[in-house]
């Protein structure tokens, strides 16, 4: 076998394996979370771009640095859910259905819901930082970027790739998420680039702790599918 086709299947045989499995035992209600979440994306899409509509979805998921912080956080889980105006809505739908399908089979709903939500919530609270600290430092923001709306699933994808595929050792996947992310930085520094890194940096600290947490209730890797298990 090449070596490429090789380091593939031990990369990624293991997600694929359980993925496979999930669909062709389960068929669409192993991914039932993701298509609902597709399909609210679709109709926030749809209801955003109306007149009348607009403003609706903007009370619902629509996020700025400015806003009151107990707002942000209300809206904070819909704001995953509403697409960015400025890019096509068929890439938030891709990025929801692929990854969110693969991490709600293979690592669970509860799991997905949870990583979704804190690497989202990460880059919300990321931005009042960044804007706190000013432009001047690595991890500061411009004052202009308050007033800038943070909607979108990508820190939510971001998350769920690293934390996936940290669960089924595919390590070196971990590392190209994080050189495109950082990369990403360099060439346009921009408020989600930097939410993206962040939302990175909060999933990397939740892989740490479920492995403290594995090592100490004495859970040895060696399921099915080669993932290291992790205890609801």
């Amino acid at each position: 076998m090449n070596p490429l086709p090789r380091w593939a299947r031990a990369e990624w045989g293991g997600l694929y394996r359980e993925v496979r499995a999930g669909l062709r035992e389960r068929g669409w209600r192993a991914i039932w979370m993701t298509l609902v979440a597709v399909g609210l994306t679709a109709v926030l899409q749809v209801l955003q771009q109306q007149s009348w509509g607009y403003r609706f979805v903007a009370d619902l998921g629509s996020v700025r640095a400015e806003d009151p912080f107990w707002q942000a956080l209300l809206r904070t889980p819909f704001s995953l859910f509403v697409p960015a105006l400025d890019l096509p809505v068929w890439g938030a739908l891709a990025q929801i259905l692929f990854m969110f399908g693969i991490a709600e089979i293979c690592v669970g709903r509860p799991w997905t819901l949870v990583i979704a939500y804190v690497a989202t919530l990460a880059g919300t609270l990321y931005a009042r930082l960044g804007i706190a600290l000013g432009p001047g430092g690595a991890l500061g923001l411009p004052a202009s970027d308050a007033q800038v709306v943070d909607t979108g699933p990508s820190a939510a994808v971001v998350g769920l790739a690293v934390f996936t595929a940290w669960r089924y050792r595919a390590y070196l996947t971990v590392v190209l998420v994080i050189v495109v992310m950082v990369g990403e930085v360099l060439v346009k520094d921009n408020l989600a680039g930097k939410e993206h890194l962040a939302a990175i940096a909060v999933t990397l600290v939740l892989c740490a702790l479920c492995a403290v947490r594995q090592r100490r209730i004495g859970v040895r890797a060696g399921s099915g599918s080669g993932a290291p298990p992790i205890q609801s």
